[in-house]
């Protein structure tokens, strides 16, 4: 009967089938001989049959041990033909591919280990079966066989360097798509697999991979999130060598793909992918500079939460992210190329994402989107008027009301900016926009009035810093005298208004304007003041000694007697008391011992502060001013003979009617202290 597996002989297909290793090893080594023969005689045809014959009757076996033989023998062939391996390359390669996905680890190591033999002969002529190679590769090397994984390790350096050998000829477009399926992968040898292989082709001069980094630059920064120190740091590597070539050569990656991806990885979890997406997004502000521009809104959703990290660990993603804040300022105002800067700036979706950030975020966050609000109306003043109004309401309602100072501070001299940016200069006093303005604040200060209380004096003190002091006071006053507010409200607001004005320093000049009545500017705005100030009449009696209306003074002290005398009345008379003991009362101390218009100034100052003793209980207070007029001499001689000259008479303020109206508002807080007690009986 004729051999059916001719022209291997019974014998030997016999022992290649053996279960014994060496006996199949004997039998490939003859199979070995009998291609060599053939190849020589150039026999093609038998060669082809005995490449046939292993590939169907053994390779393809359910027979473990023919499995075993057939790849054995296959590698023989192989060695055999040398590089005629190419002639028969596929009929080759696909079996034993096959069986690198057995179910036996035995026969699963023997097909690694006949694919290596193969691929180590043929070179070059495997690489239209890389593809398949390279999935085959990326199993192997999480095979649970330490043997399999080993072998796996030593044929993929071989293709590697057949690769590399043949960089001018590889198909990149084609290993693409086989690392993108891959590069989400978990395991950590697969993971480390891919690494490897982005890293060698990335190393070789003919190849450009940073093409295609935008393809897989997602999964490589997942892979930082890898459990292994080893991973992660041959991914910090190959980001670093990346990164080296785009600085090199910014012109070569593609900014656009890459900056939305970095967008969102810097928003990750992981703190170590955080840190690398942004310190990419600085390297790319600082590469292309303006046109980053572009992408400013998704910058800022991913740095401004940074800005407020605390911790040691995230120390440096908020350094990183401080670090681009900074770029991205000096891009928008910086004097080389801001045209064309700005040209980049999408403002819309930028005021939509800090207007987000305003609200319910940390301090530090809240202090930086201020920061860029009042840096864009300083920098594009035209563009952003139409983003005021909706400012406008964050920053009253939410900014002011923030538990922060600094961000209060903040919020404030945004507000100013706005104010100032949208108002008219000139000398009239027509300034709607400070009106309005003024109007909603003290709307928010008229909700709450513990809100007043507590924040009202750093919110005006810094207004007035920021905005013309005078103004500010005369349209709080104009709108206290002309809006419906609650007289407890108005009186508050008063209070807190006349101690700004007697204590802080960025308020000497309006002092000394209101201290010279005898100019028709400063008498205009002091009765637009009084009137106000009638709200509390110990303020109003502060305002008369800033402004040295002393006879006036003595008048009202006068005129408490009839007023009824409450606990707060009390307080608001010590805290008088206290601030003429400061330094910003210094004028009217002297004017106790001055011969100025025959002392009649002196002499109606000193009744007046008697009258005020007389109506203080002996307190401190009480001793401290008991103790400032027994210092002041009583040499002025008779009420008769007072001179009728005083800086009040030289002024032309209609005293006589604010003093008329002054009573008129006192009579109207004390009806309706009374019609309070009432409901609180019932």
């Amino acid at each position: 009967m004729e051999n059916a597996f001719a022209p291997i002989s019974e014998a030997c297909v016999k022992a290649l089938s053996d279960k014994t290793y060496d006996k199949r090893k004997m039998a490939a080594l003859e199979i070995e001989k009998m291609v060599t023969e053939f190849n020589a005689k150039k026999n093609m045809t038998q060669v082809e049959r005995i490449i046939d014959v292993l590939s169907k009757d053994f390779v393809r076996s359910n027979d473990l041990n023919k499995k075993k033989g057939g790849l054995i023998a296959l590698a023989a062939t192989s060695i055999a033909l040398g590089k005629d391996t190419e002639r028969f390359i596929e009929d080759i390669v696909n079996p034993i591919l096959n069986c690198l996905m057995d179910s036996d680890m035995r026969v699963r190591y023997f097909a690694s280990e006949s694919l290596y033999n193969v691929v180590k002969v043929s070179r070059g002529s495997v690489l239209p079966f890389f593809p398949s190679l390279f999935n085959a590769l990326s199993r192997l090397v999480t095979d649970p066989d330490h043997n399999i994984k080993n072998g796996s390790e030593i044929l993929d350096r071989l293709l590697k360097d057949i690769v590399i050998e043949s960089s001018q000829t590889f198909d990149l477009d084609a290993f693409i798509p086989l690392v993108r399926e891959r590069i989400m992968v978990k395991s950590s040898f697969a993971r480390q697999f891919i690494i490897s292989w982005i890293s060698v082709l990335n190393a070789v001069p003919e190849i450009n991979m940073v093409v295609y980094l935008p393809e897989i630059l997602h999964g490589l920064f997942q892979m930082l999130e890898d459990p292994l120190p080893e991973i992660q740091r041959m991914c910090e590597s190959l980001l670093a060598q990346f990164l080296k070539i785009i600085k090199a050569d910014p012109g070569a990656a593609d900014i656009l793909k890459m900056t939305n991806l970095l967008i969102v990885l810097a928003q990750s979890n992981n703190l170590l992918i955080q840190f690398y997406a942004i310190t990419w997004i600085k390297e790319f502000v600082q590469l292309y500079g303006g046109e980053i521009l572009c992408f400013t809104s998704g910058i800022f959703t991913a740095i401004l939460p940074c800005l407020a990290f605390e911790s040691e660990s995230k120390k440096s993603i908020k350094d990183c992210a401080n670090a681009v804040n900074l770029h991205l300022l000096e891009l928008v105002s910086g004097s080389e190329d801001k045209q064309r800067n700005l040209s980049y700036l999408d403002l819309n979706s930028v005021m939509e994402v800090l207007r987000q950030y305003l609200v319910h975020s940390p301090v530090p966050t809240k202090i930086a989107v201020l920061k860029w609000v009042h840096h864009l109306f300083t920098e594009v003043h035209d563009e952003m008027s139409e983003h005021a109004n909706k400012l406008f309401p964050v920053l009253l309602r939410d900014s002011l009301s923030d538990s922060s100072d600094e961000v209060v501070l903040q919020a404030i001299v945004v507000l100013a900016e706005i104010v100032n940016s949208a108002t008219v200069q000139g000398a009239d006093f027509d300034q709607t926009q400070y009106r309005q303005f003024l109007v909603e604040l003290l709307n928010l200060f008229s909700e709450s009035n513990t809100f007043l209380e507590k924040r009202g004096t750093l919110i005006i003190r810094q207004l007035c810093r920021l905005l013309n002091a005078e103004y500010i006071y005369r349209t709080f006053a104009e709108i206290l005298l002309e809006e419906r507010i609650s007289l407890k409200i108005a009186s508050t607001m008063v209070r807190t208004l006349n101690m700004i004005l007697l204590t802080t320093s960025d308020l000497f000049d309006l002092r000394n304007m209101l201290r010279d009545i005898r100019n028709e500017k400063s008498a205009s705005l002091f009765e637009c003041l009084y009137k106000c100030w009638t709200h509390c009449p110990v303020s109003t009696l502060s305002l008369c000694l800033l402004a040295q209306c002393y006879q006036h003074v003595s008048e009202i002290v006068c005129l408490f007697a009839d007023m009824e005398i409450t606990v707060d009345f009390l307080v608001e008379i010590d805290k008088m008391v206290q601030l003429i003991e400061s330094p910003i009362f210094a004028s009217l101390r002297l004017t106790l011992i001055s011969h100025e218009n025959d002392n009649a100034d002196a002499v109606h100052l000193s009744r007046a502060l008697y009258g005020v003793l007389m109506l203080l209980p002996q307190t401190e207070a009480f001793h401290l001013l008991n103790n400032r007029l027994q210092c002041v001499p009583n040499y002025w001689g008779q009420p008769n003979k007072i001179s009728k000259s005083t800086i009040q008479s030289q002024g032309k303020v209609k005293f006589d009617e604010l003093f008329t109206y002054f009573k008129y508002m006192q009579d109207l807080h004390h009806q309706k202290r009374i019609e309070k007690r009432k409901k609180n009986q019932f």
